[in-house]
């Protein structure tokens, strides 16, 4: 209990993994929304008008308890880390502000005119709301990356006399590599939840034969968006985060792969237990060559092993960090295969047939899958960091508040699981409301006879 540092992360991760739970979401959904209305416009087809009005209100409540989880972060690094904020804070405060003047001002506005202006806009400056709103949305998303990619790969700044850091260049702090690969990674991701989420709903209304016209046009978008942005936080956006890791932190990527000896022609582990204490992978099921490939681009390539680093250099717990990269890196290519198997199914005419229900109850199931594959890749990237908050600058150790001890922040973690209970069961409540209520129901989506069986709707 009386380690202060240990509580400082630990309240610190479970704000950050609980917030964003909701950005992720708001983030890949904006953009589903400027399609949804962009066809329910072009298209003259009040079908998608009644989606984008529901996936609004979805929008709306996911936004509001996004702001409200997002403000504790900001303040915790002035209560939590404040010799890291006094290092750091002329470098990445830029960002930081810019991010909360995108989300806090330009996106609320935009947010209380998406969901009330409908009919006092007309359906072309509505629109023009709504792609708004994605630009803002995916531009306080990049705001965020570049505060965060600075941790991982510093540039841009200059150490004064002082110890404190300064700015040297806005322009090449907002165009660092790996913040341009984590932003495009971490946006598909987004699209990836947002698409899922809109599966699951769809799904569950073609299994209780509800609002049918509404779920075989989300269905088939959700699908096809699906498909692309999974192939694309695959390769290249995640080939691209790979390689520059291996570059600029390669004994992330050997704790990342459980690899303890440095060599050529190295493997992939598909599978293994890391065992820290005998320095090996035990029952490994691996591809020889891979991992040189993927890291370098040639299977012959040296790739270092945890033996090439000082052992203080180590990431602080190689066991989390492994299984939450391979956690991440098997959901994502299950992902590919769900979505490609449902496009093939939709293309054929035969994703509501009875004998294919249990693919439509495996849609519906799959929507928690995409925040476990994010949560894995967030701890990922910020447990390869370890033990550095500023990598190779500034060790974690370093950064904490001196005068905020354990209890204090025991206390305040207590309040906060409170509170984001209370939150969480509120949001679940609200949610449930929504999707029973289903989109609007007019004079021109008259309901249509399920493909599925009554016997099957029965059971559904």
């Amino acid at each position: 209990m009386a380690d202060a540092l240990f509580w400082h992360r630990v309240q610190f991760a479970f704000t950050i993994v609980y917030h964003y739970l909701f950005p992720q979401l708001t983030m890949g959904l904006a953009l589903l929304l400027v399609a949804m209305k962009g066809l329910a416009l072009y298209r003259k087809d009040p079908l998608w008008g009644d989606l984008a009005r529901f996936w609004t209100r979805i929008f709306g409540i996911n936004f509001v308890v996004g702001v409200v989880t997002g403000l504790p972060m900001e303040f915790q690094f002035g209560t939590n880390w404040g010799r890291f904020s006094q290092v750091t804070g002329a470098v990445i405060g830029h960002t930081l502000g810019m991010e909360g003047v995108f989300a806090f001002f330009l996106e609320s506005a935009l947010v209380g005119l998406l969901v009330f202006g409908d009919k006092r806009l007309g359906p072309r400056a509505h629109l023009l709301v709504a792609a708004l709103l994605c630009l803002g949305t995916w531009m306080s998303g990049y705001f965020i990356i570049c505060a965060n990619a600075f941790m991982q790969h510093p540039v841009a700044y200059a150490m004064e006399a002082s110890g404190r850091m300064r700015l040297t260049s806005f322009v090449e702090l907002m165009a660092n590599p790996w913040a341009l690969a984590a932003y495009a990674h971490n946006m598909m991701a987004s699209v990836v939840t947002a698409s899922f989420v809109v599966c699951s709903v769809s799904a569950l209304w073609v299994l209780r034969a509800r609002h049918l016209p509404h779920a075989r046009k989300a269905l088939k978008l959700g699908l096809a968006a699906g498909l692309v942005s999974c192939v694309l936080v695959a390769f290249p956006t995640g080939d691209t985060q790979a390689k520059l890791v291996a570059r600029y932190q390669p004994v992330a990527l050997a704790a990342m792969e459980g690899r303890f000896e440095s060599g050529p022609q190295a493997e992939i582990s598909v599978i293994g237990q890391p065992n820290i204490p005998e320095k090996r992978l035990d029952n490994p099921i691996r591809i020889p060559g891979a991992l040189s490939f993927l890291a370098y681009g040639t299977f012959h390539s040296d790739v270092k092993g945890l033996d090439a680093f000082p052992k203080e250099e180590w990431p602080t717990n190689i066991e989390v960090l492994y299984y939450a990269f391979h956690v991440m890196a098997g959901l994502g290519t299950m992902f590919i295969g769900l979505m490609g198997l449902g496009n093939l199914l939709r293309w054929r005419g035969l994703l509501e047939r009875p004998r294919f229900r249990p693919f439509l109850w495996l849609l519906f199931f799959a929507f928690p899958f995409p925040y476990i594959a994010t949560t894995a890749g967030w701890m990922t990237a910020e447990l390869g960091r370890q033990p550095w908050l500023v990598f190779g600058v500034m060790r974690t150790a370093d950064g904490s508040s001196l005068r905020v001890h354990a209890g204090s922040v025991l206390f305040t973690l207590f309040g906060f699981l409170g509170l984001y209970f209370v939150m969480g069961l509120l949001f679940v409540v609200l949610i449930l409301r929504e999707v029973g209520r289903g989109p609007s129901v007019t004079a021109h989506a008259k309901e249509e006879p399920a493909a599925i069986a009554p016997d099957e709707v029965a059971h559904a």
